[in-house]
């Protein structure tokens, strides 16, 4: 793997109480859903520690005055959650960053294949030099939704230290692909599983990250 791809996982009994949540099957999707919100949040947390610009600024307190720093408004940020499950993450990131627009991507795995197949691109036609993007795809497993949403940013001129990638769960022959790929990339999970199955699902995982967040398993709906 190349020593260029920067894969974070960030030593928190939060993140790790989380994606325990995440992986226990017999946890019902509001609770799921709390777990992804609150990774993203976490995730989101670390991934902008050193990326986000700030500006000084002196206040006053109750008592005196004294120099901060704020984040800079004039810093535009672009937010990707990849649907369905990546709603769940920018629930959590929304609350971190509120003033980042949003640009849903809509890609559905073929399961025969397991390579994406796109439904909905919302992405801006044209992205500034001096926007930072967050992708949100919820899991990462054979790397081909990461890189296609890559591609399609790519083809906007969005790549490198522009770009940040929060997910729930990375597999490592998938960071394999990606760094294959796309070395210059950061990229935020809560924890890196060893392997795939034989239908491309990580192992041990959590399963079918929208299925479980919507409660979608069943075609079924019984009342």
């Amino acid at each position: 793997m190349s020593m260029s791809l920067r894969v974070v996982v960030p030593p928190h009994p939060l993140v790790a109480h989380w994606l325990t949540i995440l992986r226990d099957r017999d946890t019902p999707s509001p609770l799921f859903a709390t777990a992804m919100k609150e990774l993203g949040r976490w995730l989101t947390y670390e991934a902008v520690r050193d990326w986000l610009p700030t500006r000084p600024l002196q206040v006053r307190t109750p008592l005196a005055e004294t120099d901060g720093s704020v984040i800079d408004p004039s810093a535009p940020l672009l937010a990707v959650p990849v649907l369905r499950a990546g709603l769940g993450l920018w629930a959590g990131a929304q609350e971190v960053l509120p003033h980042a627009r949003v640009a849903h991507l809509g890609l559905v795995r073929d399961e025969q294949t397991a390579q994406p197949g796109r439904y909905l691109d919302r992405l801006p036609t044209t992205i500034g030099e001096r926007v930072g993007v967050l992708i949100f795809d919820p899991m990462l497993a054979t790397g081909g939704t990461l890189l296609h949403t890559l591609d399609l940013l790519r083809e906007r001129g969005v790549e490198g230290r522009r770009l940040r990638v929060i997910t729930a769960l990375a597999a490592a022959p998938g960071l394999r692909a990606v760094a294959e790929r796309v070395p210059d990339l950061a990229i935020y999970t809560a924890c890196i599983d060893p392997e795939l199955d034989d239908r491309s699902f990580i192992v041990p995982g959590l399963g079918d990250a929208g299925d479980r967040l919507y409660g979608t398993e069943s075609d079924d709906f019984l009342g």
